[in-house]
């Protein structure tokens, strides 16, 4: 994999993003539009959600979406028949998949800075102070490894982009419901500690909350870590072994 391939291969790729108006609102504008929405709607104390109730679970849900986009994105170059013409250029498979996973890992961390730029702006200030971002930037990198991955788990079983965009709730409207916004009981924990989203929600909670230094959070990232790698890596696999025809 040369290193100078593979950042002309992303800077390729934001150019893409830019020229797709759809795909674009869904990475960068929708989580600024839901941050303003939920903040104004849903951050009201008597509703027991309070700002840094809120935040965490914007970032998370802003992440999700790139299950979705990446299957559309996959569904609809293998539907026009770019993936086949890759094989007639130089670019090896490992330069085309690094260079869509670290975009994607690029537009997460992006996703952070706008969701609470925003929210700071609103009024929003994490006990942990500012530099408690910096700390759940790589956190939420990781975490996009598990969307990417089944995004491309998605775009593998579905045979247009159409489709790609119905069978990709399947992996995230359990992960919306299960603590992203709704509060987790005794009963719900059960069925949220087999999702990823879970591990970020509770860490970039405890982050913004000023609780650097807890053990939960090592113990998330790495659970995290191990998750999302096994996910990106299934849906590797996966896709180039049925994804391309």
């Amino acid at each position: 994999m040369k290193l100078q391939s593979l950042k002309a291969l992303i800077k390729l790729e934001f150019k893409k993003l830019i020229r797709q108006p759809a795909i674009l609102f869904l990475n960068l504008l929708f989580p600024a539009v839901l941050t303003i929405v939920f903040l104004f709607a849903f951050s009201d104390p008597e509703l027991g959600m309070d700002l840094s109730f809120v935040v965490p679970g914007l970032i998370v849900y802003a992440v999700i979406f790139i299950i979705m986009t990446v299957a559309q994105s996959f569904s609809a170059e293998r539907q026009e028949g770019l993936l086949k013409r890759l094989s007639t250029t130089p670019m090896t498979s490992s330069e085309f998949m690094g260079s869509r996973i670290i975009t994607q890992l690029l537009i997460a961390v992006i996703q952070v800075i706008i969701v609470v730029a925003l929210a700071f702006i609103l009024g929003f200030r994490p006990v942990g102070g500012i530099e408690g971002v910096f700390l759940a930037l790589p956190i939420t990198a990781i975490f996009s490894l598990s969307s990417v991955g089944l995004g491309l788990i998605t775009a593998t079983i579905s045979k247009t982009p159409e489709a790609a965009t119905g069978i990709s709730f399947i992996f995230i409207l359990p992960q919306m419901f299960f603590g992203t916004f709704i509060p987790i009981t005794e009963t719900t924990r059960q069925i949220a500690t087999f999702m990823p989203s879970y591990y970020l929600l509770d860490s970039l909670r405890l982050i913004f909350e000023g609780n650097w230094m807890d053990q939960r959070i090592f113990t998330n990232l790495i659970i995290l870590s191990v998750v999302s790698i096994v996910i990106i890596i299934i849906g590797i696999v996966l896709f180039g072994k049925y994804g391309k025809k």
